[in-house]
């Protein structure tokens, strides 16, 4: 789950549980299956995640929704 990352880790979004209104959501902000981020920061608010240089914020509710894989950091920059 993406509320399971730490700051400065790197992930790919494996899956997203939520409706065509959810993913439209998340696609609309450059965020899909397959999408490779790194967490800025998650400690307790919301979620904010670095993708393709640019700095998105996911509600709690939202990223509690979005399951994810670990990934190097030096994989995540080929």
């Amino acid at each position: 789950m993406l509320t399971n990352l730490k700051t400065g880790e790197w992930a790919e979004v494996v899956s997203m549980q939520g409706g065509q209104n959810f993913r439209q959501r998340l696609l609309l902000r450059g965020i899909q299956e397959g999408t490779v981020f790194r967490v800025v920061s998650c400690q307790g608010g919301p979620v904010v995640v670095e993708v393709n240089k640019n700095t998105i914020v996911i509600g709690q509710g939202m990223a509690q929704k979005i399951t994810v894989r670990k990934i190097k950091a030096e994989k995540a920059k080929q």
